[in-house]
């Protein structure tokens, strides 16, 4: 039986763009003006999260010193300058997405950034080549709650089973198996493990049309 692909679902951040170095230098830099030193241990409220949530675990470690608002502000208006001026596709992205293009497959893009970010990004990376997006704030909750991928498939018709999302973080995945997708893992600093119908690569350039429809079952 052949098998079905109804959808690649991309997260934006470390995944297609290299920008996770971006939004970790706008985060270390807003903590070094609290007299914070980021670590090991922010990892996972910094790294494929929301801005608000990382404002509001500085804004934890400040000990109220600052409001979560005023970091969240100070935090968008940093890293969207950033991405302006430096943001790069990642090695194989352009290459998979065209791919994936030619094989008649519809992709979106999932990621837990602000909107001018996203447009940022899909100007850079091409608008036409992603059917959907979606940004922070644009479903009821975001990653690691599985809306941003659910409201993906929605738009494309799909079904979730028979997508699979391209994720770089622990966060990103966990939203992704939620909603239903199978995962291709590209870890950019948080280890990943494999497991079932997810596959850990280490890089986009492993990453094509055969092994997608590996992940998926078969039609009919």
């Amino acid at each position: 039986m052949q098998k079905e692909l109804h959808a690649v679902l991309f997260d934006m951040d470390g995944t297609l763009v290299d920008t996770e170095g971006l939004w970790w230098q706008a985060v270390e830099e807003e903590a070094r003006k609290l007299g914070l030193r980021l670590g090991e241990a922010d990892v996972p409220y910094v790294l494929g999260r929301a801005v608000e949530d990382s404002a509001a675990h500085l804004a934890e470690r400040a000990g109220g010193r600052t409001g979560a608002d005023r970091l969240c502000a100070a935090l968008e208006r940093r890293f969207a300058e950033l991405v302006r001026h430096q943001v790069v596709p990642l090695p194989g992205a352009l290459e998979l997405l065209d791919a994936l293009d030619a094989a008649g497959v519809p992709t979106a893009l999932v990621s837990a950034s602000s909107r001018p970010v996203v447009d940022t990004v899909l100007d850079a990376l091409g608008r036409r080549r992603f059917a959907a997006s979606f940004a922070a704030g644009e479903t009821p909750e975001t990653k690691p709650a599985p809306d941003p991928y659910r409201a993906a498939v929605a738009a494309l018709g799909a079904d979730p089973g028979r997508c699979v999302a391209v994720e770089d973080t622990p966060t990103g995945v966990a939203s992704a198996e939620a909603a239903g997708c199978a995962v291709v893992a590209v870890p950019s600093v948080a280890e990943i493990p494999a497991a079932p119908r997810r596959t850990v690569v280490r890089s986009l350039l492993d990453v094509d049309l055969d092994l997608l429809l590996g992940l998926v079952p078969a039609a009919g």
